[in-house]
């Protein structure tokens, strides 16, 4: 069996086989790919390459909340630009930290996430709510930057740019225009030659730009094969586990059911970057439109596994409203004090509150901690009820505050 997705012109296809690089462990079920064989579809041309590999899975089994209560990573230092409207960029300084390694230092310690730390952890003091304000590091080896670029009311669509070659791709483009400003080069813009469309679902505020994104800039879309026939002008079709490449900065897709039946979140492992669209939310998660409160679970379990210092790019400025229920259901929570101070700072300067980090969210984000006996207290429920049905009612809670 051969994967053959949809590259349009200049895309040439060259098959191959290859041996790809694989998430962590800790990540179920795109961690380690089993023996198998796999089959890599490559474009010369344009260094851009989809590969899909074939092996069996393994479910990817909710964690409970006690595994997710790791301290606050606050790796981010708060450098607010003087105006909004001006790009939001962060340039990453250096590759993941192994989630591998992170949990198997754990487990010694507690049998489980509890206490994962990553390299370079932030002093203690630091404030959880100094994470987002586009926050930019200079220097380090990376090539790639990673720009904010705000569309519609609340929505994000993020620039990843080639800083030495150009080439940018865009996540979520809810409509084209503010996307093309950036890339036109107009006055303080950086300009930049669009290659591919990187959609996480089909809704229509982060899809309504690909049309004309694809015709102006002969960009190739790229969206997960479960929603092929929602996704406008999709080229490229990928599923739970596959990679995509370009200019060797490699994708990673994790299918993450809740918000839609085919949702995905967009993995980038040398950026440290994930986009999580409307899956996980800064201090929140999406509504369950097409999915149970079983899946959505799981696919924040499986987000959650990834290391601490992962940066979370979603796909709206809900923070500061998230930030009034997380303290309705936990108050006691001095680690979601803090970061609601900062985040009321952020937004007072109306500055973003993204990205954030996977460990300032499982310290803080009430929808990654369902086992915290203050959040069941709120709920009124008792310790026997399992964390996913303490998540269904703390998501319909959510739906009615």
């Amino acid at each position: 069996m051969s994967f053959r997705p949809a590259l349009r012109a200049p895309f040439a296809p060259a098959f191959r086989a290859s041996s790809l690089c694989t998430l962590p462990r800790a990540v179920p079920p795109v961690a380690a790919p089993r023996e198998a064989a796999d089959f890599t579809e490559t474009s010369s041309s344009a260094g851009v390459r989809a590969s899909r590999t074939f092996c069996s899975s393994v479910a990817a089994a909710p964690r409970s909340a006690s595994s997710l209560a790791v301290s606050v990573h606050a790796a981010l230092a708060h450098r607010a630009s003087s105006t909004s409207s001006q790009p939001c960029i962060w340039n990453p300084l250096k590759t993941a930290t192994s989630a591998q390694n992170n949990l198997r230092g754990a487990r010694r310690q507690s049998g489980g996430i509890r206490g994962l730390r990553s390299a370079g952890r932030a002093d203690a003091s630091a404030a959880p709510g100094e994470v987002g304000a586009g926050v930019s590091h200079g220097g380090g080896s990376s090539a790639w930057s990673v720009e904010l670029v705000p569309c519609l009311t609340d929505n994000y669509a993020y620039l990843i740019r080639n800083v030495a070659t150009g080439t940018a791709l865009v996540v979520d483009p809810s409509e084209a225009a503010p996307v093309a400003a950036r890339l036109e080069g107009g006055e303080g813009q950086t300009g930049g030659k669009l290659a591919a469309v990187l959609c996480t679902h089909h809704h229509w505020d982060h899809t309504g730009g690909n049309l004309e994104l694809k015709d102006r800039f002969g960009a190739t879309v790229v969206g997960p094969a479960a929603d092929r026939d929602r996704i406008p002008a999709i080229d490229v079709a990928l599923s739970d586990g596959d990679t995509w490449q370009i200019e060797g900065l490699e994708m990673h897709v994790l299918h993450t059911p809740g918000h839609t039946r085919g949702h995905c979140a967009l993995y980038f492992p040398s950026l440290a970057a994930l986009f999580t669209g409307d899956t996980l939310f800064s201090l929140g998660c999406g509504r369950l439109f097409e999915g149970s409160p079983a899946q959505m679970w799981a696919s924040l379990s499986r987000l959650a596994a990834l290391p601490p210092d992962t940066r979370v790019y979603c796909g709206h400025e809900y923070t500061q409203a998230n930030a009034r229920f997380a303290m309705a259901v936990e108050p006691s929570n001095v680690a979601l004090q803090q970061r609601t101070q900062g985040v009321t700072r952020l937004r007072s300067q109306a500055l973003p509150t993204i990205p954030t980090t996977m460990g300032v969210e499982a310290a803080t984000n009430p929808f990654l901690r369902p086992s915290s006996a203050e959040i069941r207290g709120a709920l009124g429920v008792g310790s026997a009820a399992n964390d996913v049905d303490v998540f269904a009612a703390l998501r319909r809670m959510k739906d009615n505050f």
